[in-house]
């Protein structure tokens, strides 16, 4: 290892205290600065520097708003300054800045003259790791959340389908034995009409549970439960959907078909509401290693740049959430006149290929 002069050192250090990202505030043992280098002149409000070269007001207090320790996140009970001797390498620190307000960073704390009782204090800001952090957990929870959701509603398909819908199905077929029976014409009058309001009911009832949960989406994946959805919708509102799949799995995770199932339910559902279509194109396939999904219609449109879409337009912000929770992108057009095109990428994880083995 080559052996630096003290003067090339010296050169260096100053390179150092010149150039670096962090701030590096100098303090003697009573509390009051007396030097920092540009990197804390970016971040401390100039009128403060002006009082502290002016010696009007030395002390760090005037920036300081505290930092935290094991009872709070902002403190200031044994003020580091006071107790140097204390366990101060790492900690986190607030400042309030000329610029951003009170800002997290992260601090430490050293002496570095002993006889001088002269420290320094260095700070890097931790603004966007804490954006980024909370990004995560709130990422994470709602990831809880909508799973907590999607779990409910598949425990209230299944009652409804295996409890309460055969209740039902059970009473029609009572009904349908009495009215074989010897009755007056009244009470069979008053049996058909009690049977109608159970069929209808028994089929509202299998709808219900069909959209609270598919149960094909758990048991045979997206492109059965897309075809059993689009037969519905066609058979109950008239709208066609025109649906192709180029699937080159059977299933892709439980977490990937419910986001691509929902956004695609809530883009039917959207050109069915305001697109004043009868037909729908959906597109389900695997290009370039993504899951593509496509729903695009030839209805009304709508202008994007004045932001003419109708509705609360938190189904839009719902589909864009869900595509990012899976590392998705989610993007849609439209103009007037020229219908809306809804499309969803999902990358896929890479599947290794295991080493074939000679004989």
């Amino acid at each position: 290892m080559k052996t630096m002069t003290g003067e090339h050192l010296s050169e260096l250090m100053n390179k150092l205290y010149r150039n670096s990202m962090e701030a590096m505030i100098f303090i003697d043992e009573e509390g009051n600065v007396i030097d920092m280098n540009p990197a804390a002149e970016q971040i401390i409000d100039p009128q403060v520097i002006r009082r502290i070269r002016a010696g009007t007001d030395e002390s760090f207090c005037q920036t300081c708003k505290g930092y935290t320790d094991e009872q709070e996140l902002i403190s200031c009970a044994n003020c580091y300054l006071d107790y140097p001797q204390g366990e101060f390498s790492s900690f986190q620190l607030f400042l309030k800045t000329k610029d951003g307000g009170v800002v997290p960073f992260a601090a430490s704390y050293h002496t570095i003259d002993e006889e001088g009782g002269v420290r320094v204090l260095m700070l890097l800001d931790l603004t966007k790791q804490q954006k980024t952090q909370e990004m995560l957990q709130r990422n994470h929870m709602l990831k809880y959340v909508i799973k907590a959701q999607e779990d409910e509603r598949k425990r209230i398909s299944r009652e409804l389908h295996d409890s309460v819908a055969q209740e039902l199905l059970s009473s029609l077929v009572d009904l349908r034995v009495v009215k074989y029976m010897d009755v007056g014409e009244d009470v069979l009058k008053k049996l058909q009409h009690t049977e109608q309001s159970l069929t209808r009911l028994l089929d509202d009832i299998r709808h219900l549970a069909v959209e609270l949960r598919p149960s094909s989406l758990d048991d045979l994946g997206l492109e059965a439960a897309f075809r059993s959805h689009f037969k519905w919708m066609e058979k109950n509102y008239g709208l066609l959907v025109k649906f192709s799949a180029e699937l080159a799995a059977a299933r892709y995770g439980s977490e990937i078909e419910t986001v691509v199932y929902r956004i695609c339910q809530e883009a039917v559902l959207n050109a069915l509401k305001y697109a004043e279509t009868d037909e729908v194109y959906v597109r389900l396939c695997e290009e370039h290693g993504q899951l593509q999904l496509v729903v695009r219609d030839e209805g009304v449109g709508f202008d994007m740049v004045i932001n003419e879409a109708k509705g609360t337009g938190l189904g839009l912000y719902g589909m864009r959430e869900r595509a990012e929770l899976v590392g998705g992108q989610f993007t849609i057009h439209s103009a007037v006149g020229e219908g809306t095109t809804v499309q969803l990428s999902i990358p896929l994880p890479k599947i290794e290929e295991k080493p074939e083995v000679e004989a």
